[in-house]
């Protein structure tokens, strides 16, 4: 909850423009603006470059839930994506994961991509139960998801401690040991149609860190909140990225 609808076009027409000549059969580039912004955002940024999604959705097409936004009135505008399950959607909304799962099925059924957010509190770290707080957050929050829908889904991994203005990034060997297992969980719903998934870090993700964590073997992806907020430095931490990879 941070850009004006100004200062969303405008970041969207500059990330655009300093990425343009980056293959999109090496990257995939999307961003997830507030709802206020998402119509302009949509109108001026050339989808073939950046992906646009929001950031939660109600799970119903319609009906008595004030407040909320339909995924009838996301796909009214044309939007690739939706975001479920944020840390903060979950911790401090208090949604669970049955609202996650069916805030999934519904948007699959509209076509649009799923980015699927889970991870787990410093406590569960600390009593060395987070493999198993994953496992829980994917089995229910993909119940029912048929395996002919894993292209549609991504999964950021945003260990909930190392998130937000004091968060701790993990470190690369313990995000690819988490990684690993969200893999093979997956692999346990979905068989071998799950290695379509892209599963993404996301947890104080910086310059220093980038490099490190991109090129461990179970981390496909960069989920970057803060260190993307300025389009040149995003940019740059593209392409640090992409270097990495090479």
């Amino acid at each position: 909850m941070y850009k004006t609808i100004e200062m969303t076009t405008s970041y969207l027409k500059k990330l655009a423009e300093n990425t343009k000549d980056l293959s999109r059969d090496e990257i995939e580039l999307f961003v997830l603006p507030s709802y206020t912004a998402l119509s302009e955002a949509a109108k001026c940024t050339d989808r073939s470059l950046v992906h646009l999604g929001a950031q939660n959705m109600c799970w119903e097409d319609e009906g008595q839930f004030t407040g909320e936004i339909s995924p009838v009135m996301l796909k009214e505008m044309n939007l690739d994506m939706i975001m479920a399950g944020h840390s903060e959607r979950r911790h401090v909304f208090g949604e669970k994961d049955e609202e996650e799962n069916k805030k999934v099925l519904s948007a699959l059924s509209h076509g649009l991509k799923v980015i699927l957010c889970i991870g787990e509190t410093l406590e569960d770290k600390n009593y060395r139960v987070s493999k198993e707080v994953l496992r829980t957050q994917l089995k229910i929050d993909l119940f029912g998801v048929e395996p002919s829908h894993c292209r549609e889904l991504l999964i950021g991994y945003e260990p909930v401690w190392s998130i937000g203005v004091n968060g701790l990034p993990a470190s690369p060997d313990y995000a690819e040991e988490m990684h690993g297992a969200i893999k093979e969980c997956l692999e346990e719903i979905f068989g071998a149609e799950s290695h379509e998934i892209p599963v993404l870090y996301g947890g104080s993700v910086n310059p220093g860190n980038a490099e490190e964590l991109i090129r461990q073997p179970s981390i496909d992806g960069l989920y970057v909140g803060r260190s993307a907020w300025d389009a040149d430095k995003f940019d740059a931490l593209i392409r640090q990225a992409l270097g990495a990879l090479r």
